[in-house]
């Protein structure tokens, strides 16, 4: 890394003895008397000496290196890294929202009670559900609670043998994964040839052990499971549930409603649907929404109007516990319900429509020179099996690095697992044709790239703040200080 191009560390920016702040003389004379000496330090601390404006200026060329949908296009499929109006800060910011104390008595916090309980009759209506819940802080956190509903349901039937969970092999890692916290065991549905869920697979894995099938529509490639109908009957049939992982819902909003389809319990990222930014791990919101009948299960807390008009928090002995130490993720919630309101109904039914044409457009510019495996109209993402031309070696990480060069974040890269050099690409409704067509242009340039001169390629990137790290090196001896940066 150039630090004299890209920015030096903070400890390379510290003199001694400067300050940028000055406390007031008190006279008060500090004294470490009674403290145990186990806790005092022997040392100073090693902390930079720097003043405000350096520590400012620091700060703000480090983040001009960081990559966001505020700078640049975000393809990372399966994730709709959609553009997040400001609108929705403002409103997610404002002192008289994000000052609140979850704690504070009901009748003080009248208007985000009102957010809550407006934002589940939204989602009710958008997913075709009875009744949904706030409280889950994230996507998995939402399917961990989908499936304990699930499992309650059961238990209160009396059918305590339903323990499995039915996955296609094509379904994002969280599904087994919290299907095995919820104390469920997994078992695998293949997919067929164009990448839909094989019914005939699945009909002999479906007796009165399964708990529930778990599905995402359209799936993990962007194919919509035109076979929702018979498998909803299929499950039904069987005296189990049907769960609609939200992962993938854009392509589906204002054209599709996961309940009318036959599912049971769903789950929407907010983070991804409804617009919050969620790169580096957060902030985010999985609610869940269930079939009427279910309703008495959704965990504790609840927002409820009360007779009188006004809204007030009910804890239920029917539900099925509390997951969440309050109602969920407040500015996520403020945020997601900005954006319905902003879009209106009418321009709802635009999102789905237009992320479906965007994502079509770029795989039928790119699949002459991008592996195809599955051809056909896809919903808001699709994916490649890396490059057509495999002779030069190239591969799709490889294709990844060097995208940086050109100011593109990359695609998903290597899942799903169905395809040894999986790019997955989603551009989202709120991509211009200027910046597809950029984007386009650039995939194409790196395909030509890989055949006239492969190390290129294999090399990138080249302007970038790192250049071309060892990988695997960089991941078992990561250096995460500047004295060991130093030592070396």
């Amino acid at each position: 890394m150039n630090r004299e191009l890209y920015g030096k560390l903070i400890f390379e920016l510290s003199h001694k003895g400067r300050k940028g702040y000055k406390l007031p003389n008190t006279g008060v004379k500090a004294s470490m008397e009674g403290v145990p000496a186990e806790l005092l330090r022997s040392t100073s601390p090693a902390l930079p000496e720097v003043d405000e404006l350096t520590v400012v200026r620091h700060y703000t060329n480090m983040s001009n290196n960081n990559f966001g949908v505020d700078t640049g296009f975000y393809p990372l499929g399966s994730c709709t890294m959609k553009y997040n109006p400001k609108i929705n800060e403002e409103i997610a910011t404002d002192p008289r929202l994000a000052s609140l104390h979850p704690d504070q008595p009901t009748y003080t916090t009248q208007g985000a009670l009102e957010l809550y309980h407006t934002l589940e009759l939204y989602l009710s209506e958008i997913g075709g559900m009875a009744e949904f819940t706030l409280n889950p802080y994230a996507g998995a956190h939402g399917e961990l609670t989908g499936l304990m509903v699930i499992r309650a349901y059961h238990e209160q039937n009396g059918d305590s043998k339903r323990t499995k969970v039915i996955v296609p092999d094509s379904a994002h890692g969280t599904n087994p994964a919290s299907a095995a916290v919820a104390g469920l065991t997994i078992v695998e549905v293949k997919s067929r040839p164009d990448g839909t869920v094989d019914v005939d697979d699945l009909r002999p894995l479906l007796d009165d052990t399964v708990a529930a099938v778990m599905m995402t529509n359209p799936n993990t490639l962007g194919i919509f499971e035109r076979n929702i109908p018979e498998i909803a009957s299929l499950v039904h049939d069987a005296g189990a549930l049907l769960y609609y992982d939200g992962a993938n819902l854009n392509p589906m909003v204002g054209v599709a409603r996961p309940g009318d389809m036959g599912f049971d319990v769903m789950h929407i990222n907010l983070h991804k649907t409804f617009s919050t930014p969620h790169g580096g791990g957060g902030p985010g919101a999985g609610p869940v929404g269930v079939r009427k009948g279910l309703e008495h299960l959704l965990p504790n807390p609840r927002v409820v109007m009360n007779e009188d008009g006004t809204y007030g928090i009910e804890y239920s002995d029917e539900s099925l516990g509390q997951i969440s130490g309050t109602l969920g993720n407040f500015a996520v919630c403020a945020r997601a319900l900005s954006y319905i309101l902003s879009l209106g109904r009418n321009g709802l039914k635009w999102v789905g429509p237009l992320a479906t044409l965007n994502a079509n457009y770029i795989k039928e510019s790119l699949k002459d020179k991008y592996l195809l495996p599955i051809d056909g109209v896809c919903k808001h993402e699709f994916v490649f099996d890396g490059l057509k031309d495999k002779s030069t070696g190239v591969t799709t990480l490889n294709v990844a690095k060097r995208l940086l060069d050109f100011g593109f974040h990359a695609p998903t890269i290597y899942f799903p697992l169905l395809f040894h050099e999986s790019l997955m690409i989603e551009p989202t409704e709120t991509e211009s044709l200027e910046t597809i067509d950029e984007f386009i242009s650039v995939m194409s340039r790196i395909a030509d790239e890989s055949i006239a001169d492969p190390d290129m390629v294999k090399d990138a990137p080249h302007n970038t703040p790192i250049s071309h790290p060892d990988d695997t090196e960089a991941a078992l001896h990561p250096v995460v200080s500047y004295f060991e940066l130093s030592a070396q």
